[in-house]
């Protein structure tokens, strides 16, 4: 008994060291209620807001809708941030107010710049709504650099066959945005940052550069491991500044890697995002009162929220 309790403290020891030599902070996911499907929350937390430039970070789904049913998510408002959305399955249909109708499906990118201001929504198209419906995806917004918060929105499409796909000894990997291994991503960016989405073969692994401040590697699936600790599934692991880390599978797995460099002090209420308090209470009055943008083809909306913010609807 008594060596096996020695046993238990020895290993968790050495997790332990293994953990602070490459893990800064584990963070698991807040599940949050979209109307009729689930996401988990790993940005912001308890204990980070921002990773690099990312300040929100959603897993969507996988989620199942009937035949008739769909995701509905009404015209909403951001500011001072840009929208990101890269489906593994399904598809959603975006509108915009500034006049943007497109849709997106697995492997490609959305990239929306709300800077001063914009209005968005998201729904199952209409031709997709007769059968059976799967999402499954994710969702993250990006701080933009003080310089750029107040710029011009704007709406830009990817194709999955525009962004860098390339294999490293089974090891599939995307780049969705920013700079890796020795590649940049068309999507066009504010500050320096990394997107990758890798999918690794059983026994796989590839090593991550710790070329940015700040990364960290989300578990998609089970059976990853990092530095030959395994990671639980559905985490994010924000790595120690400067890291350099190996990656590996013990089955089929899927994880994304998020990062760059840091924005500064960063606000969030909502919807809302800013470097200033006083620019989102102005985006509160604003969205009160109508003087945000229309969406064409869109008569609801999502009502301000009473504060404290109310939970019962969030938008993507």
């Amino acid at each position: 008994m008594y060596n096996a309790l020695l046993t238990q403290a020895i290993n968790l020891r050495n997790f332990t060291n293994i953990m602070t030599d490459s893990i800064q902070h584990l963070i698991e996911p807040h599940i949050q209620d979209l109307g009729g499907f689930q996401a988990r929350r790993l940005l912001p937390s308890d204990v980070l807001t921002l990773v690099g430039p990312f300040i929100f970070f959603d897993h969507l789904g996988p989620a199942v809708f009937p035949p008739d049913r769909g995701v509905d998510v009404r015209p909403h408002p951001h500011i001072n941030l840009a929208t990101v959305t890269y489906l593994f399955e399904g598809v959603l249909l975006h509108r915009d107010s500034v006049g943007s109708v497109q849709e997106i499906r697995p492997g490609a990118v959305n990239w929306m710049t709300a800077g001063r201001g914009i209005v968005h929504s998201e729904r199952t198209p209409q031709d997709d709504r007769s059968k059976e419906a799967i999402l499954h995806g994710i969702q993250t917004w990006i701080a933009l650099p003080d310089e750029h918060e107040e710029t011009d929105p704007w709406f830009r499409h990817h194709p999955a066959t525009d962004l860098p796909v390339w294999e490293d000894a089974g090891v599939s990997l995307t780049l969705i945005a920013g700079d890796a291994c020795g590649r940049t991503s068309p999507v066009q960016i504010f500050s320096p940052m990394i997107y990758l989405d890798a999918q690794l073969a059983p026994g796989k692994q590839f090593t991550l550069p710790g070329d940015y401040s700040e990364q960290a590697v989300y578990s998609v699936t089970e059976g990853l491991a990092i530095d030959g600790v395994p990671l639980e599934q559905h985490r994010l692991a924000v790595l120690n500044s400067g890291a350099e880390v190996s990656i590996s599978a013990s089955d089929t797995a899927r994880c994304i890697v998020i990062g760059g460099e840091p924005v500064g002090e960063r606000h969030k209420w909502w919807n809302f995002v800013s470097s200033r308090r006083d620019r989102i209470e102005q985006a509160k009055l604003d969205w009160r009162e109508g003087r945000f943008g229309q969406v064409p083809e869109e008569t609801e909306f999502i009502p301000l929220p009473e504060e404290p913010p109310f939970k019962a609807e969030q938008p993507l």
